[in-house]
């Protein structure tokens, strides 16, 4: 069970992150999409490699096809490839592709938990991704997530119970609540964003290293209370 943080924008919170205990750290590149807190792929990289090994690295992106993925996909190795955007998502061709041009690395899709379709969706992806995130949707935002509110918590267990590969819980997690959704749903990992990062008056946020410990500890005391 893993513990992963988003929204990373310096090597600073990145290694502020590795130090609270995460397991995998994402960032978002700027694909044109306007993201929240997207950086460029340069940045991307200084980030990655300050992390080195020390925590798994997730590339968040979005797109319309797959094409503008693969250029940074190869550049920046990541660990893992998110896939949030509502044009394009995961195929089969697109895993076997991705997984060619940079072995060993997952393919985590999202799903934008809205009603009990959402069942379905997920059940369908699972088949061929590694790995799902579940997290809730703001029309506003370009993409599945970032919406700070949490989603249906029986739908996502329900998913969790059908899902033929592992599932990331997301959408709106806190210190104040991911201990109570875990024990809820039981996913194999969780997610935050929004709820551990300081948000300013400009609009701007940046990750607050004592919200991103506390998150990680009590999404620990859940997990040890599964695992009895």
């Amino acid at each position: 069970m893993i513990t992963q943080i988003y929204s990373i924008q310096t090597v600073e919170e990145a290694l502020d992150c590795v130090e609270a205990g995460a397991d995998y750290i994402g960032l978002a590149i700027d694909t044109g999409a306007g993201l929240p807190n997207q950086v460029s792929v340069e940045q991307a990289k200084l980030i990655f490699d300050a992390i080195g090994n020390r925590a798994k690295k997730v590339l968040i992106v979005v797109t319309d096809s797959d094409e503008p993925i693969y250029e940074p996909l190869v550049y920046l190795k990541p660990d893992v490839i998110h896939l949030c955007g509502y044009d394009f998502k995961a195929t089969e061709d697109f895993v076997k592709k991705v997984k060619e041009l940079v072995p060993g690395i997952e393919v985590l899709q999202a799903i934008g938990v809205e009603d009990e379709s959402s069942i379905e969706e997920a059940v369908y992806y699972s088949t061929f991704c590694d790995t799902l995130i579940l997290d809730s949707v703001d029309r506003n935002i370009n993409g599945i997530g970032a919406a700070g509110f949490t989603n249906d918590w029986d739908i996502d267990a329900e998913i969790v119970r059908l899902a033929r590969c592992k599932v990331i819980l997301a959408g709106g997690l806190s210190p104040d609540n991911v201990e109570e959704a875990i024990l809820k749903v039981r996913p194999w990992g969780v997610d935050s964003f929004t709820k551990t990062s300081d948000v300013f008056p400009d609009g701007t946020s940046r990750k607050n290293k004592e919200k991103v410990k506390a998150f990680i500890q009590n999404a620990g005391k859940a997990f040890a209370k599964i695992n009895g």
